[in-house]
């Protein structure tokens, strides 16, 4: 079964400690929800903050939105902010981070439905962006045959060209044609007077697929309308082809276009240390201005929290050996992820949609690579109570996981200390009190030996708690147990001595009264009676020998004899006198020097032959051996006969404890015989015991003798 000591079930008591962090995790999980919603109405108040200083500003938004009932991308154009500004040289090597932007440009744009057209004929990808006080667009052109102007000729528009109409910052339409004679810098002409625009410039470029197109202008020409149409004069045509961006032919079909607002861009720049992401769209969602990166938006909750070099050793322990283990469980925030609303033209959401609803609104959202969670806030801007765009503003939670994760570690510090210390602590208390205890066990098996003596006090402590008492308690019961053993073990010699004179005048009576005429029935009661006196004279005589040996045990002097001639010098004896025949011998030839007193050998081996004697059964031998096993020399006695009794074979050494029956108990006995035994062999650091035999004919008694080293 298993044991369980006191240390060991403070240690597991002390286990319960590991709930603390599990507590301590499950507090700043809670604190972080709480955080997370005061982060999305300090969110919600800044764009509150920014949609208050764009009320009731319709110069911002006029120009832009067009009150338009709805937006059509591929019509309606956005100019995206480039990040530079765009090399003319017809390689679109520049436009390579925003191909994902370009729009693409088939039969369905087609001026004249043609089905059996086909995206060999005539195709072309096409985007606008703005850098600074430009407008750069750049045409991918798929053209099966490509006709430049020719040189002697003075139009401009029976060749392959670009045409471009536009509506100006003052209302006024203007309408310009590109048209190359070949590979190289290009300038617009006005379509009506085909005066050359030098405002307006770009590259042509052939391809083995066609051309490509780019272009710069002022951003002051532009006012909200913009369109672009790519017409394809083949050879063999005579029909050309017209792909355009929206329907020039009519400037009231003319599609918008979109530029981020400077105006409202400065406005945002006051907001560029919010820690926010911040857009402005309009009410077709379409972006008018936005500031800040996702990557850096960690809102007002990272402040403060950067790492701080490690500069004390605990710090570089904590480093090297406490944070790799703590972040087993925590993640690290990810500054570096996927933004699919990067360069965006128009934003979608709930959130967007509430706002432009007039309702605040937020709401959540994993990134693609499930590295960040990003908050997004809208908040409405109005203009004569009428809804005209929305800010939103956006924000990681990294800032918050970043307080959480610190908060954590702090806590994890301070919980590994109680956890050390309170193990520490309680391993020594369960150590103090288990040393104590044990201190007290030993105490009491010192002061009781084997055979149940006491033999010494139990030093008891002044402590005031539950064991010192316990100490006292023992003290004062084995301090009252060694009086009453020792009232015991006196006792047969006080009777011994206090019988033996009424013995004697009992038996000087008697013989008085044989030695007068009696008649056949008083001699009967007489014998009788003298008869008893004998038994109690032995019963006397018995006592006294017990208690003369421990006293003479207690002051014979120790010397060397040979434990072979000893045995063999008794067992002759014996053969003399109960007969050879009664024995059996095997007896060790060589001697065996023992250290004690020989005659007290003598003694024992006569206790156990006569114990032997009395328990064989008729017709059996008494086997007596003396053999050598390493330092020890092994006295066995076996007798066939009666077994030993169950649960009287750890007892029947100890005084007054017996096991005749009434057949075989002719003599007086107090069970004192074996008790000899045993004194016997403790004066000379031996051991004996007795068990029945294997196969249940009887029982061996088994004595071991340590052999003095020569």
């Amino acid at each position: 079964m298993l044991r369980f000591g006191l240390r060991s079930k403070f240690i597991l008591l002390s286990c319960f400690l590991f709930l603390l962090p599990w507590l301590g995790y499950e507090y700043v999980w809670e604190m972080e929800k709480f955080l997370r919603q005061g982060q999305e109405k300090t969110l919600v108040g800044t764009t509150r903050a920014l949609a208050t200083s764009l009320h009731e500003r319709p110069a911002l938004f006029d120009s832009q939105t067009n009150f338009l009932d709805q937006v059509v991308k591929g019509r309606d154009l956005y100019a995206y902010n480039l990040s530079n500004p765009i090399q003319l040289d017809g390689k679109l090597a520049d436009w390579q981070p925003y191909r994902a932007l370009f729009w693409h440009y088939d039969k369905r744009y087609l001026q004249r439905v043609n089905p059996a057209h086909e995206d060999a004929d005539l195709a072309f990808n096409h985007m606008v962006g703005k850098y600074e006080n430009y407008l750069y667009a750049v045409f991918e052109v798929r053209d099966s045959s490509l006709v430049y102007r020719a040189k002697n000729t003075l139009s401009i528009t029976r060749n392959d060209h670009l045409q471009i109409m536009l509506k100006t910052p003052e209302g006024e339409f203007k309408h310009y044609v590109i048209a190359a004679r070949q590979d190289g810098w290009v300038n617009a002409f006005d379509a009506i007077s085909r005066e050359p625009v030098t405002k307006i410039q770009g590259y042509f470029q052939s391809t083995e697929t066609g051309y490509n197109i780019e272009l710069r202008f002022p951003l002051s020409m532009l006012g909200n309308k913009l369109g672009f149409a790519i017409e394809d004069w083949d050879d063999d045509k005579v029909e050309p082809q017209l792909m355009s961006t929206s329907n020039l032919l009519n400037p009231n079909d003319i599609g918008s276009v979109l530029v981020p607002s400077p105006e409202i861009n400065r406005i945002l720049k006051g907001m560029g240390h919010s820690g926010s992401r911040i857009w402005v769209v309009d009410s077709h969602h379409r972006v008018l201005a936005q500031a800040g990166s996702i990557h850096h938006a960690d809102g007002v909750w990272a402040d403060g929290l950067t790492d701080k070099p490690a500069t004390t050793w605990w710090q570089q322990f904590e480093r090297d050996y406490l944070h790799p283990l703590y972040y087993q469980i925590l993640t690290r925030p990810e500054n570096e992820f996927i933004d699919t609303l990067h360069d965006v033209a128009a934003m979608q959401g709930t959130h967007i949609a509430s706002a432009l609803n007039g309702k605040p609104a937020s709401s959540w959202r994993l990134t693609p690579d499930s590295k960040a969670v990003i908050l997004s806030a809208a908040y409405p801007i109005w203009i004569q109570d009428k809804v005209i765009g929305a800010v939103i503003a956006e924000e990681t939670t990294n800032g918050v996981r970043t307080l959480r994760n610190k908060s954590l570690e702090k806590l994890f510090n301070v919980i590994l200390a109680v956890m050390l210390v309170g193990t520490v602590t309680l391993f020594f208390f369960a150590s103090r009190i288990s040393s104590r205890i044990r201190r007290l066990r030993d105490n009491a098996e010192q002061a009781i030996d084997a055979q149940g003596r006491i033999t010494g006090k139990i030093t008891y402590t002044d402590s005031n708690d539950e064991i010192g008492d316990l100490s006292r308690s023992f003290a004062n019961i084995v301090s009252r147990l060694s009086g009453y053993t020792d009232y015991l073990e006196n006792m047969s010699s006080r009777l011994s001595h206090e019988l033996r004179t009424p013995v004697a005048v009992v038996r000087s009576s008697l013989e008085n009264l044989q030695m007068q005429p009696q008649s056949e029935f008083s001699q009967k009661y007489l014998a009788r009676a003298s008869e008893g006196v004998e038994r109690l004279g032995k019963i006397i005589t018995t006592m006294s020998e017990a208690t003369r040996l421990e006293q003479s045990i207690q002051n014979v002097e120790a010397e060397t004899f040979d434990l072979t001639q000893v045995i063999t010098g008794c067992m002759q004896g014996y053969q003399i006198t109960y007969g050879e025949k009664l024995f059996n011998l095997s007896l060790y030839e060589s001697p065996l020097p023992l250290r004690g007193a020989p005659e007290f050998i003598a003694q024992l081996l006569d206790k156990l032959i006569n114990n032997a004697l009395e328990f064989k059964s008729p017709d059996s031998q008494v086997t007596v051996s003396l053999a050598k096993n390493e330092q020890h020399a092994i006295l066995k006695i076996v007798n066939q006969g009666p077994l030993l009794p169950e649960g009287l074979v750890d007892h029947i050494f100890d005084s007054m404890v017996s096991v005749r029956t009434q057949e075989h108990q002719q003599q007086p006995h107090l069970g004192l015989g074996l008790y000899i035994v045993r004194l016997i062999c403790d004066y000379h650091e031996g051991q004996v015991k007795a068990e029945n035999i294997a196969d249940d004919s009887g029982v061996v008694f088994t004595v071991s003798l340590p052999i003095k080293q020569r």
